[in-house]
């Protein structure tokens, strides 16, 4: 958490704000989750009076804070379960349009964070969010790495059959190995999820986009990530740009 808070998360990465002894009053959680807190974080959870004014209160002694999302992979089921069941042709058409956007902007995320040297780790749609403003923010750190640690590699050829039809990886893995051609099976099983993410980011799939990244960092070629869509960005005059041939700050 503190390589992102100190790193340049270019508007993809979400800020965490950390505090001690936060109180919420006691009624807002069910029985089964201060189970669960207590389970696998006794010594942060304290229930009591703290201010003496009757009002229970569920301490937590130590948190991060987040800002608010939908989880991509609930913002995804729900346009799912609309392009199930629509209930007009205009709600199908919105419910395409969300999980078009949705994909798109997954990958876009991604780029931008490469960009910065930051690779997710764990890439699955569950520890990405979507904002009020749908824009896609990456939340989970636990296994982020500099791009320039990572050593990105294609899937060996399998020497025989029996490698070919073995369930288990048969070639050499380091540490820091990387294989991009294997997100596909844990992203993509969606075919209409699929559709669009081949539409749009393919190249996350092969690992020469990655090592490409990487060497450009390593030699010291840094890219500019540009909050705003290029429709939305200035023109020197000031004026908004309304074209994709504007020159951009």
């Amino acid at each position: 958490y503190m390589l992102v808070k100190q790193h340049d998360r270019v508007g993809r990465m979400a800020d965490t704000l950390e505090y001690s002894d936060v109180g919420f009053p006691l009624d807002r959680f069910e029985p089964a989750l201060i189970d669960e807190i207590r389970r696998f974080a006794p010594s942060q959870l304290e229930i009591g009076d703290r201010d003496g004014n009757g009002e229970m209160e569920v301490v937590v002694k130590h948190v991060y804070i987040e800002r608010r999302m939908i989880p991509l992979n609930i913002y995804l089921q729900e346009a799912f379960d609309m392009l199930a069941h629509p209930e007009s042709p205009a709600q199908a058409r919105r419910a395409k349009d969300q999980l078009v956007h949705a994909v798109v902007e997954y990958g876009n995320a991604i780029k931008d964070m490469v960009a910065a040297n930051i690779f997710p780790g764990d890439m699955l749609w569950k520890n990405f969010g979507v904002t009020l403003n749908g824009k896609v923010v990456f939340y989970d750190y636990d296994e982020i790495e500099y791009i320039t640690d990572c050593n990105f590699r294609r899937v060996p050829e399998p020497r025989n059959e029996e490698d070919e039809m073995s369930g288990e990886v048969w070639y050499s893995v380091g540490p820091k190995d990387v294989f991009p051609e294997t997100f596909g099976p844990f992203l993509l099983g969606n075919p209409q999820v699929r559709e669009a993410f081949m539409a749009h980011h393919a190249d996350l799939l092969d690992a020469a986009f990655w090592q490409h990244h990487k060497e450009r960092i390593q030699a010291g070629q840094m890219l500019d990530v540009f909050p705003y869509e290029e429709a939305q960005r200035f023109r020197h005059d000031g004026r908004a740009a309304h074209g994709p041939h504007t020159t951009h700050f």
